[in-house]
């Protein structure tokens, strides 16, 4: 809470993850809350987990913008591209199992 609030909840890996569940919805709000509290927890992605109306958290939804989305794509690819490098058995099993997953 206040103008140094760092999100949430914790655990949510890598993001301070701003928690919704409210009859209206306003996506631009909730994103630029998360943005500005990640900047407070230290970490590199905000996001707004948002629960449906009548529906469990798992029917929710998480939005960033798109500028943030680009960075955690990218960092996402990186870490593959090194893994992939350094321990190419490691990263074929892994992106098998998340490819059968899908």
């Amino acid at each position: 809470m206040g103008r140094l609030d760092i999100g949430d909840v914790s655990g949510y890996y890598l993001h301070a993850a701003e928690l919704k569940a409210e009859k209206a919805i306003t996506l631009s709000d909730y994103v630029a809350q998360a943005n500005r509290e990640r900047i407070h927890a230290g970490e590199p992605f905000g996001c707004a987990v948002i629960k449906r109306r009548l529906k469990g958290v798992a029917d929710g939804y998480v939005v960033r913008d798109v500028a943030t989305d680009c960075r955690l794509l990218n960092r996402l690819r990186d870490a593959e591209e090194l893994l992939k490098e350094y321990a190419f058995d490691v990263w074929f099993e892994h992106d098998k199992q998340h490819r059968e997953a899908a």
